[in-house]
């Protein structure tokens, strides 16, 4: 199997600057921000840093940190990317309340969207990938557990003039949900899955990503047929394996045919041209 490497450019609103040492550098917007990164196992390429804010404490395992923060750092602020227009906002989780390598799957799913296609959206989020499917012409399904994320979602839809659009936004658990679906006999063009390594539903549901993800992509299958268009699963475990999770998506898939790809998703560094890795990626397309 070949894996791809799939790596997010700078964009005039977000830049990854500088990383090493167990951190890096972020621009979102006017603000520059410091978040702990474990991957980047390099030296930076300066040896101090000017930032607006820092997240420090806690591990990417336990959670926990907090954000310090100067005093100019409003608590939310508008960034676009083309068409989009969405929110940024120091959160609890220690990322900005959007994720900035998924912009090479907003690209990649608004190219296969269109007039009269159908996605389905799990674990939404702040619904950036939601709000690039409906730009493009497509009917969305939002759904997301955090009824705080999915009115997020909706302010950065009114943000972008996409209030109107066909966007369904839904508070449930995804595995709920998406066993609804497949027992209504629902079908759609395309399906986007970015679960958590644990999650809560709105009801105390537990998701567990290594017990529950095979569970998941059988019920995505089961939306999909002959004529959908794609599907994206991203998953930041980094324990997880690409090639493992690409060979759950081929045997789930084998009987719709088309193409399964996966690898590495990245972001380029501007200092320099170095790729920061993020995630492990798997996407099946007709």
């Amino acid at each position: 199997m070949d894996l791809q490497v799939l790596t997010a450019e700078p964009w005039d609103d977000y830049a990854l600057l500088d990383s090493g040492a167990g951190r890096k550098l972020e621009s979102y917007g006017p603000y520059r921000f410091i978040r702990p990164e474990p991957q980047a196992l390099w030296a930076p390429a300066e040896a101090e840093w000017q930032a607006d804010g820092e997240f420090v404490g806690g591990s990417e395992e336990d959670g926990g940190g907090r954000w310090n923060l100067g005093p100019n750092v409003p608590g939310s602020w508008e960034l676009s990317r083309g068409p989009l227009h969405f929110y940024a906002a120091n959160t609890n989780f220690r990322h900005l309340a959007f994720f900035p390598d998924m912009a090479v799957h907003w690209d990649w799913m608004a190219e296969r969207c269109g007039a009269g296609s159908s996605v389905l959206n799990l674990f939404g989020y702040t619904g950036v990938g939601s709000l690039a499917c409906a730009a493009a012409g497509a009917s969305v399904t939002h759904v997301d557990a955090s009824k705080k994320a999915v009115a997020s979602a909706q302010a950065n839809a009114a943000l972008s003039g996409l209030s109107d659009a066909p966007i369904r936004w839904l508070t449930d658990d995804a595995m709920k949900f998406i066993r609804r679906e497949v027992r209504r006999g629902k079908r759609y063009d395309g399906i986007v899955l970015d679960p958590p390594k644990y999650g809560r539903g709105p009801e105390g549901e537990v998701w567990e990503l290594y017990r529950d993800l095979p569970g998941l992509v059988a019920s995505a299958r089961a939306l999909l047929d002959a004529d959908s268009r794609f599907l994206v699963l991203t998953v930041y475990a980094i324990r997880m394996s690409a090639v493992a999770i690409a060979e759950l998506v081929r045997q789930a898939f084998a009987d719709l045919g088309g193409t399964v790809t996966a690898g590495e998703m990245t972001i380029r560094e501007t200092a320099r041209d170095i790729l920061l890795p993020t995630a492990i990626f798997v996407r099946w397309e007709r």
